[in-house]
């Protein structure tokens, strides 16, 4: 049970940074349009580099957990990205998450706890 939950943080902290990162990348460009300029400005931003990796070693990590765990118990707990993410929303993007999304991210580690047992 703390392997698959062990895999599951660490592949929902990848997932997490990867949108974080791209959140980052995406605020210092311009508006979207299908030019050259834009184009290289999006290809040689750094910080969507770091986005594609962190995407890229979460799947690698997601290819090897859907190997050894049964698809049932591996894809709820990709659910942990959420919790993950609003905590990231907290102290990256300083927004608000109200009480009652607190609860529902307790439902989520729960469920992810009960479905790995």
């Amino acid at each position: 049970m703390w392997r698959i939950i062990s895999y599951a943080i660490i592949q929902s902290l990848l997932l997490t940074a990867g949108q974080v990162f791209l959140k980052f990348a995406l605020a210092k460009m311009p508006s979207f349009e299908l030019t050259k300029s834009f184009m290289y400005q999006f290809l040689t931003n750094w910080q969507f580099a770091i986005c594609g990796l962190c995407f890229a070693l979460a799947s690698v990590l997601w290819i090897y957990m859907i190997k050894i765990f049964p698809l049932s118990v591996a894809y709820p707990m990709i659910s942990l990205s959420y919790c993950f993410g609003m905590i990231a929303a907290i102290i990256f993007f300083h927004e608000d998450v109200s009480y009652v999304k607190w609860v529902g991210v307790f439902f989520i580690m729960a469920g992810c706890f009960f479905i790995a047992r």
